[in-house]
């Protein structure tokens, strides 16, 4: 037998068409009767499709490995009796009375009011709420409170309820002031946690564009749209979501009313089911300003009014924000069918719609319109300060580390910043903690983050 092939060279056959192949070293050769040996170059889609079936079973495998890992290591011990310790007021640190007092302003009166500092924050998914979580590090660290934080990673073991010994170094009758990670909302322990005083707020976002957002940024963690066949997996499954959606399946909250589950509510119900009613009027009593991201300049000056925060501590930049060519253009049947087939987030959007603008006719649309002016200028010229080039730029531009957010599983699509260089003493701090991502930011206020980033080095892998 030879032991090396020789060069095979197909000529022209008479229709006209060519059958050729060259034998390199990376072809596959295979001997037939131990003399005769054929090669045939895969075709660059060959290659590629190759590449990809090896890739998810050696990564499908690592995954599978690592995540149980997890588990086993993550699953948080179970309390079946906490002592109930009451936590009557605020643990918050007071500084000097010309430190903490606030001058609110309206067309009638100026007066002086003591900013709130216990805060429950209900970060719903896909709502700019990470851009608030940033107003909120900053907020607290200005006051120096106490943060009730979860302990490993960055959510309180979502989707799981959230539950008092998820919080970090937990004991009963400790004080916390602020709650803001991603957790499934569970009333009676985050009471337990907090003094009675505290303030409830959250933020919303149309059912229809928080269900493209998660539709993206979630749809590989869902096992069913693995089979949604075409290149618009979006359009695709919501001609038909019944085809496609199977309500067991892993993470498939992700993709029906995921505000609604958040709250810790039922997501499968009838829209027309009275305990839909039922838990938008639980949301509406516990809840004392309900923002939305349409508005989110307009529902910060509401915050500002209710918790007698100053205009300065309003400042933000959009983090986490996409970039455009990820994103799916709703046709109005498009936008119409994703409303369909979120009609419980869309009940409970359309009630919040209502009692915001009521809140806005309250504060008043001249003196709404002159504060989000001045927001608005007084962020622009943060983005003057603070971000080079003024605008964000693709992942792959970062210079920084430390400014790179976190990604979906297989895409890079989340944009960042990049710091200026030289900025005054005054600013440098500002900036960098104004365009820190949360994982960073967490990190910073003394999270440990073991598991958090154990799935991000597992994600950048197979983002490879």
């Amino acid at each position: 037998m030879r032991h090396a092939a020789q060069d095979v060279i197909g000529q022209q056959d008479s229709a006209g068409s060519i059958a050729a192949c060259v034998c390199r070293d990376q072809d596959i050769r295979t001997a037939v009767r131990g003399e005769l040996f054929f090669c045939w170059t895969m075709t660059g889609k060959q290659r590629i499709q190759w590449r990809s079936m090896c890739k998810s079973l050696v990564l499908g495998t690592l995954l599978t490995s690592c995540m149980i890992l997890v588990y086993c290591l993550s699953t948080p011990q179970i309390h079946y009796s906490l002592p109930e310790v009451p936590v009557p007021y605020s643990c918050a640190h007071r500084p000097t009375q010309s430190q903490h007092k606030s001058t609110i302003n309206n067309s009638d009166t100026a007066y002086t009011c003591t900013p709130k500092v216990d805060i429950m924050f209900m970060k719903t998914h896909k709502t700019a709420s990470s851009t608030f979580l940033n107003i909120l590090f900053r907020f607290g660290e200005k006051h120096r409170v106490k943060f009730a934080f979860p302990d490993s990673r960055n959510d309180f073991f979502y989707p799981s309820f959230f539950q008092r010994s998820q919080v970090k170094d937990y004991r009963p009758g400790m004080c916390f002031n602020i709650i803001c990670n991603h957790m499934r909302f569970n009333a009676p322990e985050v009471s337990k946690l907090l003094p009675v005083d505290t303030s409830y707020i959250t933020i919303l976002r149309d059912p229809a564009e928080l269900f493209e957002s998660s539709f993206h940024y979630f749809g590989r963690l869902v096992p069913f749209t693995w089979k949604i066949p075409g290149d618009d997996k979006l359009a695709e499954f919501l001609r038909d979501p019944h085809k496609y959606f199977d309500p067991g399946s892993f993470n498939s909250y992700y993709l029906k009313n995921l505000l609604f589950f958040d709250f810790g509510l039922d997501n499968s119900l009838d829209v027309n089911d009275p305990r839909v009613e039922e838990g938008i009027k639980f949301i509406s009593d516990r809840f004392q300003l309900v923002m939305l991201v349409e508005h989110f300049e307009e529902s910060l000056i509401l915050l500002k009014d209710a918790l007698c925060w100053e205009m300065d501590d309003l400042l933000f930049f959009k983090l986490n924000i996409r970039k455009g060519s990820t994103l799916s253009k709703f046709t109005p049947e498009l936008r119409a069918r994703a409303l369909e087939w979120n009609a419980i987030d869309w009940k409970l959007y359309q009630h919040f719609n209502q009692t915001f603008w009521k809140k806005v006719d309250a504060y008043g649309h001249q003196r709404m319109a002159e504060d989000v002016a001045e927001l608005k200028k007084r962020n622009k010229e943060m983005t003057s300060i603070c971000i080079e080039g003024g605008h964000a730029v693709e992942a792959g531009s970062i210079q920084e580390k430390d400014m790179q957010p976190w990604q979906p599983i297989g895409e890079k699509s989340i944009m960042g910043y990049n710091l200026k260089k030289n900025i005054d003493k005054a600013h440098r701090n500002l900036c960098r903690k104004m365009l820190m991502p949360e994982i960073q930011y967490l990190t910073e206020l003394g999270v440990n983050l073991w598991i958090t980033k154990l799935w991000g080095h597992v994600r950048d892998i197979i983002n490879w």
